[in-house]
This record gives C-alpha cells, structure tokens and sequence, in this order.
C-alpha cells in the first residue's frame, strides 16, 4: 500500500524546539515525501521563531554590499530588520545549482539508527526540494570512486522526481575519490552557478585544497557540507574488537580506551584544517552529524549564503517586479 503524507507526518515526531527527530523521519520510506516535511516543517518553525521574515528576506533580497546603488536599498525592510537589504534583480533570483553527493561506501557507517548515506541522500533531497519550490534549477553529481551519476541542473516538471530516484539508488562504490568527481564538475559545468558538496570528507587535504580552489577560480559558489557519524566525532566506541573500514575490507584489532586520544587528535586536526581551507577560499562549511535535525541544517545553508550575499545568476540588471 502506498504511503500516504498524512500517515508520513504522523509518524515524524518532533524533537526539541518542535524540530523533527531524525531518526523518526527515517520511518517515512518515501525520499521525496521526507524532504517535503523537512521544509514544510521548516517553514512553519520560521514563522513562529524570531526569524520570522527570512523566508521573504532570503527569496526576494539579498544583503546590502558596497558599491551597490543605495537607491535600491529596501529602507521599510531596513526599519524592521535593521539590516540593510536591496531587492534582488530578476537574474539574481534564479540560482543554477548541483549538489555533490557522496554515495561510496564509508558513508553506509552508522552507529545509531541512521547511516551517513540515508541523512546525506535526505540532506540532499531537501535541498533539492527547497531549491526546486523557490524556482531555481537543481542538478546531481553523484560520486563514489568515479562519477555515478550525473543530472544537469533543470527546473522542469518531472525533473525534480527523477533526482530523488537518483538520490534513493543503492550505493555501488567501495572507495570515494570527491576530487576526481570535483574535476568532472568542472569539466561538465561551463556556467558559473553554486556547487553543494554532500560528503564525510574523510580524505586527504592537500588535493582536496587544490581542487576546491578551482571550483572558486571557476566563479562557482561553493557550500560543503560534512556529514559524520556521532562516533566519528566523539569517539564513543566502548568495546575491544576487530573492526573493518568498510571501504577496503581491512581488519584492525583496536582498544577504544588506548587509542580514543590518538584518534581525536587527528581527527581535530583534520576538521580544523578543512574549517580553515574553507575559510581562506571563501566557501561556506558546516560540519553536519547524523543526530542533527535536519532543519537546523537547511536554516545554517540559508544563513551562510544570506550573510555573504550569495546569488547564482548572470545576466541582465533588471529589478523584479
């Protein structure tokens, strides 16, 4: 029997601040009807929180930056926000978007109810939904140790359902290789427009650095979002065991009481590293865990591209109506 949004709704229930606990949206089996929750859900949180508006702000202006015409300052908007805003011009408001998505196999990891696939392909999902409603064209690379999956950015009846399908596909990959699949970005996508990049970034930095640097030289607008595990990032392991990278098969006896200050120094090194090259390049990072709802997510997305002016368009200058 199919499953119906009503049924879908009832079994999310809410977590703290009204938000949906991740692992009750994971009982909605359907990946489209979950994202639309996702934002739906988020909607209505904004309306009732002190950001009420930003829904607005976000859709129909972008920040004030210098050397803009202060005669299309917003000044109503500005004597309720106090925050200077212009109204975006018709090219500035549709956005050509591709999401990155991380489908190999480190990312089938869970220590909990969820996996980082299921909450990287919703992640994913929600977005795309978000982005879909707002009017602006969404696209999929999918990746694992090559490029999976390829859908160019489109704003089309039937174009959204086809993405999910993508999304919800089983991974085939053993290993990741995100710069490889970053460089056949680049290769693929001539228009500058904005890259979401969806993975555990557990990889190297150097070539990461390098190819992340080329996305910016190439004008793209770049978002990473990492997705971890509770376990990757407290190292809460508490049982002696042989355990297997789920990538390479290798096994590996391991004592989580004497290695837990090796792993979190590294770790931290690596995550302070990534934050820091993401700072320099002037890409907005968010480290995501899988215990996150999934709106708090979707509202740090929007925020990081209001607070840097964020738009996707070239074009024309003409104001919307």
């Amino acid at each position: 029997m199919a499953e119906s949004p009503q049924s879908g709704q009832a079994g999310a229930t809410k977590a703290r601040d009204g938000m949906i606990d991740p692992a009750s949206l994971m009982t909605i089996r359907n990946l489209e009807l979950r994202a639309r929750v996702v934002v739906e859900g988020f909607w209505s949180g904004i309306h009732r929180s002190p950001y009420h508006g930003f829904s607005v702000e976000f859709s129909e202006y972008r920040q004030y930056s210098p050397g803009d015409d202060i005669r299309h300052v917003d000044w109503k908007l500005f004597a309720r926000s106090d925050r200077h805003f212009i109204r975006k011009f018709e090219d500035e408001t549709n956005l050509r978007c591709h999401l990155i998505h991380d489908g190999s196999k480190s990312m089938d990891f869970g220590s909990g109810e969820i996996t980082k696939s299921d909450y990287a392909a919703t992640l994913c999902a929600t977005l795309a939904w978000f982005l879909f409603q707002q009017g602006d064209a969404v696209g999929l690379f999918g990746f694992d140790d090559g490029l999976s999956e390829y859908l160019p950015a489109r704003n089309r009846p039937g174009h959204l359902r086809r993405l999910m399908l993508a999304l919800d596909r089983e991974t085939k990959g053993s290993t990741s290789d995100l710069c490889e699949a970053l460089r056949k970005t680049m290769q693929i996508v001539r228009k500058r427009g904005m890259m979401v990049v969806v993975s555990d970034l557990l990889t190297p930095l150097d070539e990461l650095e390098r190819e992340l640097g080329m996305l910016k030289a190439f004008r793209h607008e770049v978002e990473v979002m990492q997705v971890l595990d509770p376990a990757e990032v407290d190292f809460n392991l508490d049982k002696t065991a042989v355990y297997v990278d789920v990538e390479t098969g290798e096994e590996k006896f391991l004592d989580p009481t004497t290695a837990r200050d090796d792993y979190l120094s590294k770790f931290n090194e690596h995550q302070e590293r990534l934050r820091l090259i993401c700072e320099k390049l002037g890409i907005g990072y968010r480290m995501i865990r899988t215990d996150q709802p999934f709106e708090v997510a979707l509202f740090d997305f929007l925020k990081s591209r209001m607070a840097r002016g964020g738009s996707g368009g070239a074009g024309s200058r003409r104001a919307r109506a």
